[in-house]
């Protein structure tokens, strides 16, 4: 009996012994996750508050203004600006780098970087690093803004970016990304730089409901980047709107380019891109709405082309490319390409020029339209004759060329002309289906 009560004891002080550890294993990963809160005033050190932080710590930015470059955040944290919390460089270099996952800045106005030749200075680096978000920060004078290297799952969103840029030697660009995947740039301003946004192997990430005007060369630049996304971004008074370059797998959709004049200016860029799409943009006074050399299968469907120099400027080595269902819109030249061969479909397009006539009221027009202009391929060779764009001449032998075709491709050619152009509640279908 007494063997039987001293064994009976021992399980129940083993049960209860098991059951506080597992009361504990309970505890402490949440204490953990939780982490603490450090509050730094004007004067203090964000470096030494980020070297006494533990994993999952938050550290708060008071107001005021903070004198400092090189911080390092090597484990997960959490920095927030709580007020007007200014981090200064006074030009003498990178500011912050984020080289852990899952760390977080918000709400921080990060000042002059300072320019370098020898390094690329960022107000804000991620280095290596997954899971981290730049958000609702301002950026005023830096070399390049925000610079995301070799990372994954990060989000760039509601950031204010603002450079001084003068010349594109001295300058680097607003949001730079270079081989990263899974990125998210999305609600940000950025403007003064050299490209609003780059990206250079980078894959399966998405730019959407940004702004970026004023930069010296492009809004947004692509290279080498694949099975991207960009939706509903606006690139309006930059040196050429947007580049997307040697890439495939591209959305381009609901975006906005306007206003990116110059010698050679261009609203969309395509360069040796592939089975891509470019619906439901609009294209608004532009010297070049959309040039393109040596892409292939791109879908261009439901954009608008608005009071362009060029709406459509296509080499003859872009091949199996496909215009339908856009809106032709006053532009200078619709089309325009350098050969009188042609390899593309054009067809269900709007053309306000127009002259044929519908008289089965199908909304298809019996004559088949003809967007390339004898002239275009005038100004093509030489560029002068541009003055003689409304004399009576250059419309006779405009007039003349649609009529008999002699000198434009024979073969590129809107067989089915819509009289009426694609509203705004067919494009919005569209963009559901």
């Amino acid at each position: 009996m007494t063997t039987t009560m001293a064994r009976c004891k021992c399980l129940h002080r083993f049960g209860a012994l098991f059951a506080t550890f597992a009361a504990i294993a309970l505890i402490v990963p949440a204490t953990a996750t939780i982490g603490a809160t450090t509050r730094l005033t004007a004067g203090a050190g964000i470096k030494d508050a980020v070297m006494a932080a533990s994993p999952g710590d938050t550290i708060v930015v008071g107001p005021g203004v903070y004198s400092e470059i090189e911080i390092v955040v090597d484990r997960p944290l959490t920095i927030l600006g709580d007020g007007e919390a200014i981090i200064d460089a006074r030009e003498r270099g990178q500011i912050l780098t984020l080289a852990a996952d899952s760390v977080t800045v918000k709400g921080i106005t990060f000042r002059n970087v300072g320019t370098s030749f020898m390094e690329d200075r960022a107000a804000i680096k991620i280095l290596n690093a997954a899971d981290c978000q730049v958000i609702d920060n301002v950026l005023e004078n830096a070399f390049f803004g925000i610079y995301v290297d070799n990372s994954q799952r990060c989000v760039v969103r509601g950031n204010r970016i603002m450079g001084l840029a003068t010349r594109e030697s001295t300058s680097g660009n607003g949001i730079h990304l270079w081989h990263c995947i899974d990125i998210t740039i999305e609600d940000n301003v950025v403007s003064g730089h050299r490209d609003g946004i780059y990206f250079e192997f980078v894959e399966k990430s998405a730019v959407r409901r940004n702004l970026s005007t004023g930069n010296l060369r492009y809004g947004l630049h692509f290279m080498f980047s694949h099975d991207d996304t960009y939706t509903d971004n606006v690139f309006k008074a930059n040196g050429s709107g947007v580049a997307v370059m040697y890439s495939k797998g591209v959305v381009m959709a609901r975006n906005r380019f306007e206003m990116n004049w110059g010698r050679s200016a261009y609203g969309l860029l395509l360069k040796e891109i592939k089975d891509s799409r470019i619906t439901s943009n609009e294209f608004l006074r532009n010297t070049i709405a959309v040039y393109s050399e040596g892409s292939n299968r791109v879908e261009v469907k439901y954009n608008t082309f608005t009071e362009n120099g060029y709406a459509v400027k296509i080499m003859a080595n872009s091949l199996d490319n496909t215009f339908s269902k856009n809106n032709f819109f006053g532009n200078t030249f619709d089309v325009s390409t350098n050969s009188r061969q042609n390899f593309n479909t054009f067809q269900s397009n709007h053309w306000s020029d127009y002259r044929g006539y519908d008289l089965d009221h199908d909304g298809i027009g019996d004559v088949p339209h003809r967007p390339v202009r004898l002239f275009a391929l005038l100004v093509e060779r030489q560029p002068a004759s541009v003055v003689l764009l409304n004399s009576l001449f250059v419309k006779l032998i405009d007039t003349a060329e649609r009529v008999l075709p002699s000198f434009t491709p024979e073969t590129l050619v809107d067989n089915e002309p819509l009289i009426i152009a694609v509203t705004a509640e067919e494009r919005n279908q569209h963009d559901l289906d």
